[in-house]
């Protein structure tokens, strides 16, 4: 028995030789494409640091509610937890397309018990029967098909990594210019809220003035209507800062409520702008990780498509041992085998074969487009945002010399008009012009720091980029 089983095992050690030291993998390897990029930036700041890329870089707004609400964020978003979840799916998808590429081992036992008549006029025979079977197949990937399939796999699963990484920056980022902008609107409350409480006392005089036959009822029309202009001004900007707040609760993963607050828009400090920017950007941005994942993807989907062209080959065996008695299983004249290989070769398919080949070409084509203009589009987010950065700061600086200029003409009108020498339109032109001014710094000054968040979000920053590593054994791809 021992050497018959030798002899049935011959064909097998010698077709697992022929697989481990002969199989191909039929299809294109991938080679990263070279894409043209550029050398330096249109709008790089002359100002910009060295910027740790590992360190969070919230925190240089030196606000440590904001530090919270980030904090809180990634942990209980409902986004970043369904990005987590399809991690884990395709990782799953991962291990269950590399099982392939193994032997599948098996048991099976079974046990019964039967009466039966051999014959008419002889007495019933009742038995037992007893049969444990230990059974192995494999389908040896001599063309790769299979490894084609792994790798494509495992691309799809590091992308869904990239995807999370994006998710986590984008979530971030939102949450830092939802609470910059909350900011800004309680800064607009206030000045608004000034502007209110001024514009009563004006009303409050004028009625004065009015009942004394001093001022016309036109002109204490006007000031009542600056007075409700103010007013609906302060409604409305309640109404903002309380939406802000209920988009920023959904951020964080919470019913809507109110959103604690830190620094001033006014005391924020802004994120130092980073140096070195073109040679980060390809090694950090998540979609262009997720892009080039997607293609080598394809790319490995290509050989799977070709393979199917080769045959398969399969092995199946079978080793057990059947009796009447469960003690003679472990005797050797129980003992049984089977041994078999199929191979199956495609012939003619009507053209499937080779349309699934075009179609993963073209997928493949399509995937490159994307991962060359998921580049540029890298590039043209940071280009946007530097110049957003060094532009706003721009119009900030003038808009606050204008606040300036106002404050002074809107004194001067005031005090030319208690002198009798203009008319109270001129006063109310220099105080709106003031009022809406004001508005405008306070936008600029939440604008200015956002396009910070925007550059740190468009440069992939705030995250440490997971390392391509081969996967060995049961090794979890990282």
């Amino acid at each position: 028995m021992k050497n018959r089983m030798q002899c049935a095992l011959r064909p097998l050690a010698l077709i697992v030789s022929v697989a481990s030291l002969g199989g191909c993998a039929v299809g294109p390897d991938y080679h990263r494409p070279a894409v043209q990029t550029p050398s330096s930036y249109r709008y790089a700041s002359p100002q910009a640091e060295a910027v740790d890329a590992s360190l969070e870089w919230w925190r240089q707004f030196n606000d440590p509610v904001l530090d919270d609400l980030i904090a809180k964020a990634i942990a209980q978003n409902k986004d970043l937890a369904i990005a987590a979840a399809r991690v884990e799916a395709f990782y799953g998808r991962y291990v269950t397309t590399r099982a392939g590429l193994f032997p599948q081992i098996g048991v099976n036992f079974d046990p019964s018990r039967g009466r039966a008549v051999p014959a008419p006029g002889f007495a019933p025979v009742v038995g037992n029967q007893f049969q444990l079977n230990g059974m192995v197949s494999w389908e040896l990937d001599l063309f790769g098909r299979l490894r084609r399939m792994t790798e494509a796999a495992r691309a799809e699963y590091l992308g869904t990594q990239a995807a999370q990484q994006a998710t986590r920056i984008a979530i971030i980022s939102n949450v830092a210019t939802s609470y910059l902008q909350l900011r800004d609107f309680d800064n607009q409350l206030q000045i608004a809220q000034a502007t209110l409480a001024s514009r009563k006392g004006s009303l409050d005089l004028f009625e004065e003035r009015f009942a004394g036959g001093v001022v016309s009822k036109v002109q204490l029309s006007q000031a009542r209507s600056e007075y409700e202009s103010a007013q609906a001004s302060v409604y409305g900007i309640q109404q903002q800062i309380a939406q802000q707040e209920d988009a920023i609760s959904l951020l964080l993963g919470q019913n809507p409520g109110p959103i604690p607050r830190g620094k001033s828009i006014t005391a924020l400090r802004a994120p130092a702008i980073p140096s070195g920017l073109p040679s980060t950007l390809l090694e950090r941005r998540p979609d262009v990780l997720q892009a080039e994942q997607t293609l080598i993807a394809a790319n490995s989907s290509i050989g799977a498509a070709r393979a199917q062209y080769f045959p398969d080959i399969s092995l199946t065996g079978m080793f057990g041992a059947a009796s009447t008695a469960l003690s003679g299983l472990w005797m050797g004249p129980a003992r049984v085998w089977s041994f078999a290989g199929a191979l199956t070769q495609p012939i003619f398919k009507g053209g499937a074969i080779a349309g699934s080949v075009h179609q993963a070409e073209a997928v493949q084509q399509e995937a490159l487009f994307n991962y060359e203009k998921t580049i540029q589009q890298a590039f043209a987010d940071v280009e946007n945002a530097l110049v957003g950065a060094a532009r706003t700061r721009d119009q900030l600086d003038a808009t606050t010399r204008q606040v300036g200029a106002l404050t002074e003409y809107a004194g001067l009108a005031r005090d030319l008009y208690e002198g009798g020498y203009t008319s109270y339109l001129e006063v109310l032109d220099a105080e709106r012009s003031l009022f809406n001014a004001q508005l405008q710094q306070s936008s600029l000054q939440d604008q200015q720091l956002a396009e910070i968040v925007n550059l740190y979000k468009a440069l992939g920053y705030g995250w440490n980029p997971p390392a391509p590593s081969a996967v060995n054994g049961n090794a979890k791809p990282s």
